[in-house]
């Protein structure tokens, strides 16, 4: 375990690193964690807030939110990220401890995570990139299981060239919304169209990836790692991969539905494949003819 070290932060408060979020608030005497402050991701968070639900009344306080708030005055709270020394400059909490509504808590969790992520391999299917050790639904999402058992989910190489210019739609898939695996999760759009995407796996969203939404480019240049959309805590793991594919069936899958678009083409479109060429960036928006309601019902499943 990490020393703890004291540190001033603002107004002069003293930082002990590594305590508990409701240790700072005088909650509990004594308590460390181990989750980088991430309180969603946190059983004994989860823990203490129904516990303390439970014994509230009106005079009560249910969490460590409510606490931080009678501790410090309004105009002057800390960000709780200063208080548990996560950050080392001041600042100044602007929305009443909701960090769930928060985009600074939400950009630092997202750098975390993707400094978190190491680098996959790569495998070439009929010139699409298949990431691997990650799973594949066949609506061409993929699912990477991580640190803490959490899923992070993105298209796949070959959604991103299919649809070159879609932009990342999450709608309804918000911090703590659930998404259940076979059904409409969240849409792209490209141009006046929009199309439905399945969830690849049941769980919580426990953070969505603003940079992919606001720059639609990092999804489509690098899908596997910093075009991530979703991490996501799985209702069940094991169950949420069967059917998914893995390893040499995912390869074998690709290498079908490349056939199948393919086909859609025509055989000249085959024959050019057979030499070797790359796949477009961007096949609908250089084949429009061949119809959105068509590659969607045919590659997204929806």
């Amino acid at each position: 375990m990490k020393t703890k070290t004291k540190k001033k932060g603002i107004r002069g408060f003293q930082v002990l690193e590594n305590e508990c979020i409701w240790m700072k608030a005088g909650v509990v005497s004594l308590h460390t964690c181990n989750k980088v402050y991430d309180c969603f991701d946190c059983k004994f968070d989860k823990a203490m807030t129904k516990a303390m639900g439970t014994k509230a009344t009106q005079e009560t306080a249910s969490n460590w939110a409510t606490y931080f708030k009678e501790k410090f005055d309004g105009a002057e709270r800390p960000c709780r990220h200063v208080v548990t020394g996560r950050i080392q400059q001041p600042k100044i909490c602007t929305h009443n401890y909701e960090c769930h509504d928060c985009t600074f808590d939400q950009m630092l969790d997202d750098i975390e995570i993707s400094e978190a992520q190491s680098i996959p391999e790569y495998i070439n299917a009929s010139g699409f990139k298949l990431a691997q050790d990650y799973y594949y639904h066949d609506g061409h999402t993929w699912v990477r299981i991580e640190h803490g058992g959490m899923a992070r989910i993105g298209f796949d190489d070959f959604a991103m060239k299919l649809f070159g210019k879609a932009e990342f739609v999450p709608e309804l898939m918000s911090i703590g919304s659930y998404m259940k695996k076979g059904e409409k999760g969240w849409s792209i759009t490209q141009d006046n169209h929009k199309a439905s995407v399945i969830s690849p796996v049941s769980g919580t969203v426990l953070s969505v990836n603003q940079r992919a939404k606001d720059n639609p480019g990092i999804m489509h240049d690098d899908p596997y790692q910093d075009g991530w959309l979703f991490i996501v805590e799985p209702e069940d793991p094991l169950k949420s991969l069967r059917k998914l594919k893995f390893g040499e069936d995912s390869i074998n899958w690709m290498e079908k539905e490349n056939s199948k678009l393919m086909d859609m083409m025509g055989p000249e479109y085959a024959n050019l494949a057979a030499t070797g060429g790359e796949p477009v960036k961007d096949f609908f928006g250089f084949n429009p003819e061949i119809g959105w309601d068509r590659l969607v019902t045919t590659f997204l499943k929806t």
